[in-house]
């Protein structure tokens, strides 16, 4: 029986690979002739983010906008822009958050802290909360009155509770 499995489990894993690959959202109608402008070109759309997707990139996205842009880089390359301005292009039309990686100025600040920020703020208030309980009093011990009231409470209930002609256990 284990014979079988390994040989089984062995082509599972190749086809899943192979389809990996086969599921890279480049069309071959999109890729250009020339080899190292279709490299820039799979270079640059791999730092632009798909705006539908959000959290892929426009060189792994299936979305039809990933698409129009993938093929808006390959026409801005292939008329002769930099890579450089090609972003710059799509950056002025779409703002900073069209970048996987958004530069590290101002306006992206709570971007780039902000998880940080609330991981440090999450920190303290666990801190403060641990330092509160622990450092909240143990009840105050009674006054000898409280003491000599509290046995005579005590005592009574232990009367109460004691069958009648017999003594309370």
């Amino acid at each position: 029986m284990r014979r079988r499995i390994f040989p089984l489990g062995c082509l599972a894993v190749l086809l899943l690979w192979a389809m990996i690959g086969l599921a890279q959202a480049v069309e071959p109608g999109e890729m250009l002739a020339d080899p190292a402008l279709e490299a820039r070109a799979r270079t640059i759309s791999r730092d632009i983010r798909c705006l539908v997707c959000q959290n892929q990139s426009i060189d792994d996205s299936q979305a039809d906008l990933a698409h129009d842009l993938r093929v808006l880089i390959r026409e801005r390359l292939t008329a002769g822009d930099s890579d450089a301005q090609v972003r710059a292009f799509l950056v002025a039309r779409y703002g900073d958050f069209v970048l996987l990686e958004p530069p590290l100025k101002p306006k992206t600040y709570l971007l780039w802290f902000g998880p940080a920020a609330i991981f440090l703020l999450a920190l303290l208030a666990i801190a403060l909360y641990f330092r509160r309980r622990r450092s909240e009093a143990a009840p105050a011990a009674l006054t000898p009155e409280e003491q000599a009231h509290l046995r005579a409470l005590l005592a009574r209930d232990g009367e109460e509770a004691a069958p009648p002609g017999g003594s309370a256990p």
